[in-house]
């Protein structure tokens, strides 16, 4: 199986248990397979959702299900969560980050985190300055219900019958309200009545009064521009939102691609601007009771249940009737449509009713199970019950592993949703359009004093210098603009080329001939690399799990090489024991290879070149280097990887560096249990790669830097908290008289940032190296993009890297080289990539754990890439 292959495969978690207690109802006619419908005798209605949010009927409550204790505040909603957008804990996690200032302790960059080197580029970028704000004072109130109310829409409803009091011109989440004037009193109190007439007194407290500088302020924004977007009619799925009236049709595939945006609004370097990006939402047109039933004709009967929770778990499915995403976490077989649950007002409903009288949706078959997704929980609150979903009303979205590998399929999409830097920035262009035409945005926004420009952000970055790629005494130029290298280093010897003495080639009978193909190529391959290869042993093997470990009990030993696999398919299951017990009880590096990849004569000959380069890096070769200055410097990556069929555990990848030139890598993982603190194992990994770089150089390193993948939104402050001030004593516990210098890099792929720079009058993507470390970058960290890549089609994405602990006094030039020469290090591929090497090899490390192996490697492994 290739890299790449391995890299979108997708694991499904095992179904969970949930707080819906595993009830029938009753028998009648069937429309689906018992085994798909799980029909049972009737025991009791189905405690199942108390309330809709979208109901503005009685107390908007939600009751626990039977036989839950009160104490454990189980709430379940009838497929309908509502979002909150204020300071209660809903707010989008990315504002946590405001408060958090690494700059101000970085003595060398609190003047200037700007760099010097490389040729200037003028390029502009998908951000518009907030031209003018509110010079007012903005007030916030907190509002409560009496009785309390937890549908925000209930919530909305009831305040606004006192438009009069609050004014037009106001922004309210369901729990605090923005308003620009004062009210008469610090505490106003009035009354509103829902519509069965029930009496609900609402107290507004004043609770802070912000000047037009505040950082609250941003919050409000981001407020008011989510809700300009729905007076444009857009509709949030998720963080973003879309056009569901300009759908982009793909018949031929059974897809469907809403076009949209994603937008948020930050403070800068010298302004605060909108950042707004194209974003698309690929549903497909069949829905979840659909894939049901064509899976139900491909299994066997008794298999089916098994597999459908396995592909359905994990899966985000969207409900057209509200436009709302959720993700299948469980699949509730024992229930159907026609379970009833109690309503707030203690009435009982159906599903099938509740869903024709709350959204006019048909349910037709009446004994399809229930799909159950469980909420985030939400911060400062009580964690909301699952919701509950019908099968035949949730489409489908994303693409299963099998579209991924549909070559004709992916061409299909990308035309749409792969847009050039011109159709990027014109789609972006558009949006700002729109907020200009469209009367009812321009009065809100003058109602609050808003206005944006409607130009994109211009300014100057620099391209650093292109590296040279050193190759056992040779050392060559590449064209950076072009996708890899391989051209101009095929031929040369490796560094340092490991010898195939004795290894196992394993096949299939069907594969007799594949498998001689590869052997004869990599005969002709590896000499100019400078491998010395002897023949494989081959050995054939019955096209079964079981066949393939009975045969590497009996012929792997401790002096086998390398054991490479011939597999007929991509089936996981097979990948996963072999490299379970490879990885594991018989530490050997293995190479998985399947078959179809080798059946182009064509191109057979550059795949076994690639298939020889793996392998020697797996068996502790090394194949190229760059020139790295700083003497004395070892480089850490960390990443991690959420095992969801393991109990949701975290897996973290740590990969050190073990030498001076990068080649050599010291790999291990951390099994985070839960509730257990990461980088206490991440402490250990450091003790020994110190360890073992102390045996290849006879010193210690003097630097430490340490890049840090796999750190999501919110997270920042812990980690600039917990794990450095840890990573600090652990280096501290080595030696009383050692005090090493270190770095600590976030890094982050997941950005909305696009630069684009001008060639001919047109916007091109920026060359590779270019580093844009000034006005799109935050005040209060010491941060810089790197665009390292050249991509054939479509926008390059740049990196984001944020400088959160440095005691070493490197100049920001110095530090961005660093990071832009690591992203040619990484040895899977002959060109650069998007991130330094050993978060690759983190990622690469953690992602076989979690996917294959669930448990850490042997470490006799330690000093070899074997997960490449």
């Amino acid at each position: 199986m290739t890299g790449r292959a391995r890299a979108r495969a997708r694991g499904r978690p095992r179904g969970q248990e949930t707080a819906i207690p595993s009830v029938g109802a009753a028998s009648v006619q069937q429309t689906l397979p018992s085994q798909l419908s799980g029909h049972l005798q009737p025991q009791q209605p189905c405690p199942l959702p108390l309330l809709s949010a979208g109901e503005l009927a009685g107390r908007g409550r939600q009751r626990g299900p039977l036989g839950v204790p009160k104490t454990e505040e189980c709430q379940i909603s009838a497929g309908f969560q509502e979002m909150s957008l204020g300071d209660r804990g809903g707010r989008r996690r990315d504002f946590h980050d405001l408060g958090v200032n690494t700059r101000q302790a970085i003595e060398h960059v609190r003047e200037s985190k700007t760099g010097s080197s490389g040729i200037m580029i003028r390029l502009s970028t998908n951000y518009f300055r907030l031209t003018s704000r509110p010079q007012w004072a903005l007030y916030q109130y907190h509002v409560d219900y009496n009785p309390q109310m937890e549908a925000r829409r209930l919530r909305s409803a009831l305040l606004f019958q006192h438009e009069e009091l609050i004014g037009r011109t106001h922004a309210f989440d369901g729990a605090v309200l923005f308003l620009p004037k004062k009210l008469g009193n610090k505490v106003t109190e009035v009354f509103s009545r829902t519509r069965n007439g029930e009496d609900v007194k609402i107290t507004i407290t004043l609770t802070n009064e912000l000047p037009p500088t505040s950082p609250t302020c941003l919050q409000f924004y981001n407020i008011i521009f989510r809700r300009l977007l729905k007076i444009m009619n857009l509709q949030q799925i998720g963080r973003n939102y879309y056009n569901p009236s300009d759908p982009i049709s793909i018949p031929n595939h059974r897809l469907m691609v809403w076009p949209g945006f994603t937008t948020s609004i930050l403070q800068y370097e010298k302004s605060i601007m909108l950042c707004t990006d194209v974003s698309h939402k690929v549903l497909r047109s069949e829905t979840v009771l659909d894939f049901m039933y064509n899976l139900y004709n491909q299994v066997e009967e008794q298999r089916f249940r098994d597999v459908c929770t396995k592909e359905l778990i994990g899966l985000i499915v969207l409900t057209k009737y509200n436009n709302k995403t959720y993700r299948v976490d469980d699949i509730d077989w024992d229930a159907n449509p026609k379970c009833t649950f109690t309503k707030a007002d203690g009435s009982e409903i159906s599903y099938i009713d509740y869903y024709k009288m709350q959204y006019n949706q048909e349910i037709t078959d009446l004994n399809q199970p229930l799909l159950v997704s469980q909420p985030r929980r939400r911060r400062g609150s009580l964690m909301p019950g699952p919701a509950v979903l019908i099968p035949e009303l949730c489409y489908l979205t994303g693409l299963t592993e099998k579209m991924r590998n549909d070559f004709n399929m992916m061409k299909d999409l990308s035309v749409h949703t792969r847009l050039t830097p011109e159709q990027r920035q014109r789609e972006v262009g558009r949006l700002i359009d729109y907020l200009q035409k469209d009367d009812s945005v321009q009065r809100e926004l003058r109602d609050w004093g808003l206005s944006f420009d409607s130009n994109l952000l211009s300014f100057t970055g620099r391209v650093v210098q292109a590296e040279k790629i050193h190759q056992a005494g040779r050392v060559f130029d590449y064209n950076p603009h072009f996708a890899d290298w391989s051209k101009e280093t095929r031929g040369a010897p490796l560094i340092n080329a490991k010898p195939l003495d004795n290894w196992l080639l394993i096949y299939t009978r069907r594969n007799y001939d594949v498998a001689n193909a590869l052997l004869q190529n990599l005969f002709k391959v590896t000499p100019s690399m400078g491998i010395r290869m002897n023949k494989a042993i081959m050995i054939e093997v019955d096209d079964r799990t079981e066949a393939y470990l009975r045969v590497l009990q009996q012929n792997v030993t401790s002096d086998t090489n390398i054991v490479v696999c011939l597999l007929s398919s991509s089936r996981k299951d097979k990948y996963d024991a072999i490299k379970k017990y490879l990885c594991t009880d018989c530490p050997i590096p293995s190479q998985c290879v399947i078959a179809r990849t080798l059946n182009k004569p064509q191109s057979i000959m550059s795949i076994a070149t690639k298939i020889a380069l793996q392998m020697n890096c797996k068996m502790g070769g090394e194949l190229w280097s760059v020139e790295i200055p700083l003497k004395q410097l070892m480089v850490v990556g960390i990443d991690c990887y959420h095992d969801t069929v393991s109990g949701k555990r975290s897996i973290a990848g740590f990969v050190a560096s073990l030498n001076q030139a990068m080649t050599r890598w010291f790999s291990r993982c951390v099994l985070q249990d839960h509730g257990q603190e990461l980088v206490d194992g991440l402490k250990a990994c450091l003790q020994t790669a110190l360890r073992d770089w102390f045996k290849w150089n006879k010193y210690l390193p003097s630097r430490v830097v340490v890049y840090r993948d796999g750190v999501g939104d919110g997270q920042l402050k812990t980690l600039v908290n917990y794990e450095v001030p840890q990573l600090l004593d652990c280096l501290k516990s080595v030696g009383k008289d050692y005090n090493p210098r270190l770095s600590v890099i976030v890094v982050k792929k997941r950005v909305n940032t696009r630069f684009f720079a001008q060639s001919g009058g047109r916007p091109q993507n920026p060359p590779p190296g270019t580093v844009v470390d000034v006005e799109v970058t935050r005040p209060e960290w010491y941060d810089f993009f790197i665009v390292s890549q050249a991509v054939k089609s479509g926008s390059v994405a740049p990196t984001h890297y944020n400088v959160v602990y440095d005691s070493s006094g490197l100049k920001p030039d110095h530090v961005q080289r660093l990071t832009y020469k690591l992203c040619h290090m990484y040895y899977n591929w002959s060109g650069v990539i998007r991130v330094p090497a050993p978060c690759q090899y983190a990622h690469k490390l953690a992602f076989l754990v979690g996917q294959s192996i669930h448990r850490e490697p042997n470490l006799s492994l330690s000093d070899r890439l074997y997960y490449l």
